[in-house]
């Protein structure tokens, strides 16, 4: 049975929180976000998101508390979540993926940390440049892989086969105003299928 939810996935600086305001706010519907929940998180705990993904790495409670906050986001209805692996906690959901080169998504987080509270500890301190940033999100990913694979048996967590619709964000035509309306679109149609 479909539910009212869209969970949206992406890469690192691919346009998640952007997107999913931008639908929340088309819909009407209330948005949430793992981010931000590992963002408090790793503030708690006075690290970086990158630190967080290593020690997670090695401390399962942390990846415990995500799955039930999706676990719990699933009973919901009328929800936008920007979430990693919500594809995978809400099966009934429809499920979109932004794709964003890493280049790209560098020279993202490293604009939105100038101005986005959030993303001032997104990653360690003195990385600098756009190939940088760029190694520590690659980095980041990879630990989510090796993680959703041992946890979950999830191969990979990117695949598109895992979404209903995918959008390469990396494209400039796909910018934050009308990623939300493809969406949007996209969605309506699926329940009415």
């Amino acid at each position: 049975m479909k539910k009212h939810i869209i969970t949206i996935a992406g890469n690192n600086g691919g346009g998640k929180s952007s997107a999913s305001t931008g639908v929340s706010n088309l819909l009407g519907y209330q948005k949430k976000s793992t981010g931000d929940f590992m963002r408090k998180m790793a503030s708690e705990r006075g690290i970086t998101l990158e630190e967080l993904a290593e020690l997670a790495e090695k401390d399962p409670s942390i990846d415990i508390a995500l799955d039930d906050y999706n676990r719990e986001i699933g009973k919901e209805e009328n929800i936008v979540l920007d979430s990693r692996l919500g594809f995978h906690f809400i099966p009934e959901a429809f499920k979109v993926f932004l794709f964003c080169d890493s280049k790209t998504a560098a020279k993202r987080v490293i604009e939105d940390s100038k101005n986005n509270p959030n993303r001032h500890n997104e990653t360690r301190q003195g990385l600098n440049t756009i190939e940088e940033v760029a190694k520590s999100l690659e980095d980041r990913l990879e630990s989510e892989r090796k993680r959703y694979k041992e946890m979950y048996g999830i191969e990979n967590h990117t695949d598109p086969k895992n979404f209903n619709l995918v959008i390469d964000t990396s494209n400039p035509k796909n910018n934050k105003e009308v990623v939300p309306r493809i969406i949007v679109e996209a969605y309506n149609k699926w329940l009415e299928e």
